[in-house]
């Protein structure tokens, strides 16, 4: 297939080309940055003109659509690109996709399920009102309502994700990224870090997000929408002390604070339709995961510790 990554140079991204890539299908990149590759488009999706000129001189047979402003604090300082790149960027292709009429898939987050406190199966928007806790996933969770709405006016075909808690090698640290990294990063520098004890996620290493979502090219159910995560529940501390205890450090520099605000307190998905249709089996646990991610931020930061 002739696929299109939006976002293709961020974390999932530049994961999910190498697995695309390693399937044979021909694999084109837009995002923001500049580079030199041949298959790649600078563009800003919030911009419509630039996509539409991709489109129009390109065919393509379905569009990884992961180009979004990332994280809840992320939104908060920098509302005006969220809002932008991640809801009109995603009007854009679908409108798109309308005029177009390729495959899309659109990454969502676990952000959406806000303030539900039980198992996160897919359907549960359609039982349960939730509150969407930040700007983040209040702006995941549009994109999603204008997914179905173009869905049911256009025959829009889509396949929605809502990844949970992605690390792994190739997330360089900002203060926006995930816990782990961020965990690992001022580890490594002996910088203060702040550990929040009474939340409970799951971790899902970036391999294992990459080849979930490459298989949905094996079983594409247009509507449908899945939970890819991690499988193995733990709490935020306990994976602070897996990182200390490889880097034989102390806690020192860490502040402990019950929980953060506006964020959900316990993320449990429900993956038993994403085994189903996806053949998703996650393999890299986070006793294997959180020692390769350390090793990868040693080697590219250039710390001998």
């Amino acid at each position: 297939m002739k696929i299109l990554i939006t976002g293709g140079k961020g974390v999932v991204g530049s994961s999910l080309v190498l697995e695309l890539m390693s399937r044979g299908h021909d694999v084109w990149v837009c995002d923001l940055q500049h580079s030199h590759e041949e298959k790649y488009f600078r563009c800003n999706v919030a911009k419509y003109r630039p996509l539409l000129q991709i489109f129009e001189e390109h065919d393509f047979d379905l569009v990884y659509h992961l180009a979004a402003e990332f994280g809840r604090w992320n939104g908060e300082d920098y509302y005006e690109e969220l809002w932008m790149s991640n809801v009109v960027g995603t009007k854009n292709l679908l409108r798109l996709q309308e005029k177009f009429g390729f495959k899309m898939v659109f990454t969502s987050s676990s952000e959406v399920y806000g303030d539900y406190a039980g198992i996160m199966a897919e359907d549960i928007m359609e039982k349960v009102e939730i509150k969407q806790m930040n700007d983040y996933a209040i702006s995941k969770w549009a994109n999603e309502l204008q997914i179905l709405n173009a869905q049911l006016m256009h025959g829009n075909q889509v396949v929605r994700v809502r990844i949970f808690n992605t690390y792994g090698p190739g997330e360089y640290y900002s203060p926006y990224r995930s816990a782990i990294c961020l965990f690992i990063y001022r580890a490594l520098h002996h910088l203060p870090c702040t550990v929040y004890l009474n939340h409970k996620r799951t971790s899902l290493y970036i391999d294992d997000c990459s080849v979930a979502l490459a298989n949905i090219l094996d079983n594409f159910k247009a509507g449908e929408v899945y939970n890819i995560a991690g499988s193995e529940l733990h709490d935020i501390k306990s994976v602070s002390n897996m990182i200390l205890a490889y880097l034989n450090k102390d806690d020192s520099h860490i502040e402990y604070r019950e929980e953060e605000p506006f964020t959900t307190k316990t993320k449990v998905p429900d993956l038993s339709k994403t085994i189903r249709d996806l053949n998703y089996q996650p393999k890299v646990t986070l006793k294997a995961g959180i020692p390769r991610t350390i090793e990868w931020m040693k080697q590219v930061y250039n710390l001998q510790v």
